[in-house]
């Protein structure tokens, strides 16, 4: 298995760092907004992808909910 993309390691450190600051998880906005990313829908894409990898997960629908591998 390929590591993951610059832009996902990115994205993986967001979440790392948003988590410890406020003891849950990003918004996808707030992903978008700490990764450069302004379209939701990429950020989105970006998750599912990590996601599919088993690198994050999420206990709902909603991805305030993501854990980190």
């Amino acid at each position: 298995m390929r590591p993951p993309s610059d832009r996902q390691q990115q994205i993986l450190r967001a979440i790392r760092v948003w988590i410890a600051e406020h003891g849950e998880g990003p918004s996808v906005r707030e992903i978008g907004r700490a990764v450069g990313l302004s379209s939701s829908s990429s950020v989105a894409y970006q998750l599912s992808r990590l996601e599919e990898r088993g690198l994050i997960s999420r206990t709902g629908r909603r991805w305030r909910s993501v854990r980190l591998g």
